[in-house]
């Protein structure tokens, strides 16, 4: 990478870095591309040389964020092809990212009645990489013959990160005394969807 490709790249991460800072601060509504541009140390122009939109730059944030977890399921020699094991290891990367956009996660879920289309867009554009990538690892068990043919892997691969997401928002609300650990969710999560898509007699 040259330096003038090195520094686009860079100016480029810190303006998602500060719309993520700002979407989570602000919300998604009261968020400017000025104040974006501000905090990223850039003027706006810079920023609308990178994104066109300020509905563009949240679907960059999220997929920035959904990145960990996009790069690991891309390298299939990491992948054991045993159920447990590779979703027990996708749910704990999946728990660190939701637990570090966390303030932007709740924000964004508060003020999506308000743009339901926009929200919509964005978040179906930006989880689709891991969503498409899980459910060919699905698809790929089914033929194998460890997941059970009549289940429906995009409807599966919902409920698993439903049920992921669900734990970290009650996990992490104020006054919550939970008599469980984090990790016997995350393993709690993974036995019962298991159990549930697996052609193996439990």
């Amino acid at each position: 990478m040259n330096k003038t490709a090195r520094s686009v790249a860079l100016t480029r991460t810190r303006i998602i870095q500060a719309a993520m800072q700002v979407f989570a601060q602000q919300g998604l509504h009261g968020a400017t591309t000025r104040e974006i541009a501000r905090v990223a140390g850039v003027n706006e122009v810079t920023l609308f040389r990178h994104f066109a939109s300020k509905e563009q730059l949240l679907g960059a944030v999220i997929e920035n964020a959904l990145a960990l977890q996009t790069e690991t399921l891309s390298q299939p020699e990491e992948w054991t092809n045993d159920l447990w094991t590779d979703l027990r290891h996708f749910a704990q990367l999946y728990n660190t990212m939701l637990e570090a956009t966390e303030d932007l996660i709740r924000t964004f879920i508060g003020e999506a009645k308000r743009h339901p289309e926009a929200a919509r867009r964005v978040m179906q554009e930006a989880t689709k990489p891991v969503k498409e990538k899980l459910i060919a690892y699905l698809q790929n068990g089914q033929e194998k013959g460890t997941v059970r043919t009549d289940v429906n892997p995009a409807v599966a691969i919902d409920m698993f990160t439903g049920m992921l997401l669900a734990g970290m928002l009650r996990r992490n609300a104020p006054s919550t005394s939970l008599s469980y650990t984090k990790q016997d969710y995350l393993e709690s999560c993974v036995d019962i969807f298991v159990r549930g898509i697996s052609t193996a007699v439990i």
